[in-house]
């Protein structure tokens, strides 16, 4: 359902805002030419499309037009949010396309420009806006043929073409948190404010005033390049997947120091709940097995509703508990290849149970090759849509068919990767899951 509409001034913005709502979870889609109506089911279907109206180089008076005649068709509509995307040089008719979507909106909506795209170099402190540490108005943005810039004050940039009262908040003022900000946010807008410009340096940064102008509950437009849209709809949009609260759950087979080092990270790192399951147990006869199995298990339901990552554990992984099994192979009568399967599939089986207890478990590691070997089979898994390499040898990617179907999954080997790995791996499952 349609939640999050953002009209930009050319193809490149809107799909570079639209890749950064994507990697938010959302579903998005770029719309080439402005439909006729709004009800088309290719806009219907995502969560966010956005629209290029190829407006950068014309007239202010055609750039108006454009931009109004497409935010009118949406006024209606029960969108959580709606982004005016502006070059990230602050090229083209800023002033102009910003007035059309207010007055399209109405006189209750003010717009809210932030013109900082920290992941590409652009920052704005003191009202200047500067790029890689060079002020605006001396980079190539100053040359551009069609739209140069020629001041780096944003105020100044847009005060040149508004027909509306224009304020700042400074970088000095972000640090004052979001209850200042709030009230500063409704007192500029009660004098009469149309246009709030802030400074902006970091991500941090972005976040504050995403909060801040949330907790004001002022109608609002939000003008910017792109982090600061994507940062406003992780906060306001529940996408499809998030109607429920997504979890993790992390089986690690492997005990060798890379894994050891990896799992040590990622406690760190994260809040997660991790089980560790008594190997010794697994072996000794099958009534041990399934109470250690059941044991596990019962441990982790205890505590779904506490955190949201879990991991399972051999208790192989620390050295003291770490079993010879040449040795138990032996005394067994069985080969080392049949014990280490009787315990991946043991490990298999409590994932195995767990997922069937708890649906909003959504995201799926699996460290080890055999234990990934043994999940699949014991899950009935007919196989995996790859989507990623979040680390060198390791998949991301969708289970196909099986007891699970569409959750997410990442595998790696459990001897390979940065000390990070399980981490950056765990990280990709958080974004896909959009947690």
């Amino acid at each position: 359902m349609l939640k999050c509409v953002v009209i930009a001034d050319d193809l490149t913005g809107a799909n570079a805002t639209g890749v950064l709502l994507r990697e938010q979870g959302y579903s998005t889609s770029t719309i080439l030419n402005c439909p006729d109506d709004e009800e088309s089911a290719e806009i219907n279907e995502s969560d966010c499309v956005t629209f290029t109206t190829d407006s950068r180089c014309i007239n202010q008076d055609e750039a108006y037009k454009k931009v109004f005649r497409l935010t009118k068709m949406f006024k209606n509509k029960s969108l959580s949010l709606l982004n005016k995307r502006i070059d990230s040089t602050l090229r083209g008719n800023l002033g102009a396309e910003t007035d059309a979507m207010l007055d399209a909106m109405g006189e209750d909506y003010t717009a809210i420009v932030v013109p900082c795209a920290p992941a590409s170099g652009r920052v704005s402190i003191g009202g200047y806006l500067t790029v890689d540490g060079v002020i605006l108005h001396k980079t190539e943005a100053a040359l551009d043929p069609k739209t140069p810039v020629q001041d780096s004050r944003v105020k100044k940039l847009f005060e040149q073409q508004t027909k509306y009262p224009v304020a700042s908040i400074m970088i000095r003022d972000i640090d004052r948190g979001k209850e200042w900000l709030s009230n500063e946010i409704k007192l500029l807008v009660h004098e009469g404010n149309r246009i709030i410009i802030f400074d902006a340096i970091t991500q941090e940064d972005i976040n504050m005033i995403s909060e801040a102008v949330i907790a004001s509950n002022i109608h609002f437009i939000a003008v910017d390049p792109g982090a600061f849209t994507a940062t406003l709809a992780s906060k306001l949009i529940v996408s499809e997947k998030k109607r429920y609260k997504n979890k993790i759950l992390l089986i690690q087979g492997s005990v060798n120091p890379v894994a050891k080092t990896q799992m040590e990270n990622f406690w760190l790192a994260q809040q997660v709940f991790n089980v560790y399951v008594k190997t010794e147990q697994l072996i000794k006869s099958e009534k041990e097995r399934e109470t250690e199995i059941n044991r596990a298990v019962q441990t982790v339901l205890a505590q779904i509703d506490n955190y949201d990552l879990f991991s399972v554990t051999g208790d192989g992984i620390q050295p003291e508990y770490r079993l010879d099994l040449p040795v138990i192979a032996k005394k067994m009568k069985k080969t080392v290849d049949e014990v280490s399967d009787i315990i991946n599939f043991s490990m298999a089986t409590i994932a195995h149970k767990i997922l069937e207890k708890v649906p909003a478990i959504q995201g799926i590691y699996s460290s080890g090759g055999d234990m990934t070997a043994a999940f699949c089979k014991v899950t009935h898994l007919l196989g995996l849509k790859l989507i990623d390499e979040p680390v060198p040898l390791a998949a991301a990617g969708v289970l196909i068919g099986g007891d699970f179907p569409q959750k997410y999954i990442v595998t790696k080997g459990g001897m390979t990767g940065s000390p990070d790995a399980i981490n950056i791996c765990i990280a990709k499952l958080i974004s896909e899951l959009n947690m």
